[in-house]
């Protein structure tokens, strides 16, 4: 089955105004393939979304970089899903590695939210990874299964959700795992859905990586067989963001 390759920018805690708007006009005046060949989502701040949805054009999505796990109330400093989706917003960032380890949002409280915002409509990039010390126990695979156990528990269906696979120790260090290393990943993750979601889900689902992608290593993994694009840091806030996104027309000749 195919799956169309999907490039992620997510702007982190980044930019004024000013450089929001630089980073916009790359991405505008680039020169990248059309919608029926990747689909490419932006994540800045929320301070930024209203700016970054209203100034990028149509063929850029814009997700939230987080929301919380249930209804708006008396939770201060939080944002609801209803509140992304007021803003047509289609997607949102859950479970992303800073927040499970600075944050100490569990595999359970993780799966929770990704069920809540796909239930208000919204899709959802779910992120799972090991730190540097699991990998070196030899628990990558355990730990990648449970964060993922702990979503498909608590949802029906994964039309909407992209799971991408962000080694925590890959992330900012300027480290890469190496394209085997993630298609192995990649691999067990899908053969994990395969064996306890649906062979249907498994084949659809598309799984991304997420760890100092950059334009010089994006090419090679981009064709890994199970690797269906990335979930981009630092290099989404320069112009090489631009190569990330074209290596998917290597993945159609891969």
């Amino acid at each position: 089955m195919a799956r169309k390759f999907f490039v992620g920018g997510n702007w982190k805690c980044n930019g004024t105004t000013e450089e929001v708007k630089k980073i916009i006009a790359v991405l505008n005046e680039g020169q990248v393939p059309p919608p029926d060949a990747v689909e490419v989502v932006v994540s800045p701040p929320f301070v930024f979304l209203p700016l970054v949805k209203s100034s990028l054009k149509p063929q850029f999505h814009v997700a939230a970089q987080n929301c919380w796990v249930k209804k708006g109330g008396a939770f201060t400093g939080e944002i609801s899903a209803e509140m992304i989706v007021s803003l047509d917003i289609p997607w949102v960032i859950l479970g992303h590695s800073e927040r499970r380890l600075l944050l100490n949002e569990s595999n359970e409280f993780v799966g929770d939210k990704v069920a809540y915002a796909l239930g208000q409509g919204l899709k959802v990039i779910a992120c799972v990874g090991e730190t540097l010390e699991q990998r070196e126990a030899g628990k990558t695979l355990d730990v990648v299964a449970a964060q993922t156990k702990a979503i498909a528990e608590r949802v029906s269906s994964w039309e909407n959700i992209v799971l991408a696979y962000e080694p925590v120790w890959a992330i900012g260090t300027g480290k890469v795992a190496t394209p085997a290393q993630a298609q192995e990943v990649h691999h067990e993750l899908r053969k994990w859905l395969h064996d306890n979601v649906s062979p249907e889900v498994a084949a659809s689902t598309r799984i991304i990586y997420g760890g100092s992608v950059s334009g010089g290593n994006c090419k090679e993994l981009a064709t890994q067989p199970d690797v269906d694009g990335f979930l981009v840091g630092g290099a989404s806030l320069k112009p090489e963001f631009i190569d990330i996104i074209k290596s998917s027309e290597l993945k159609k000749s891969a």
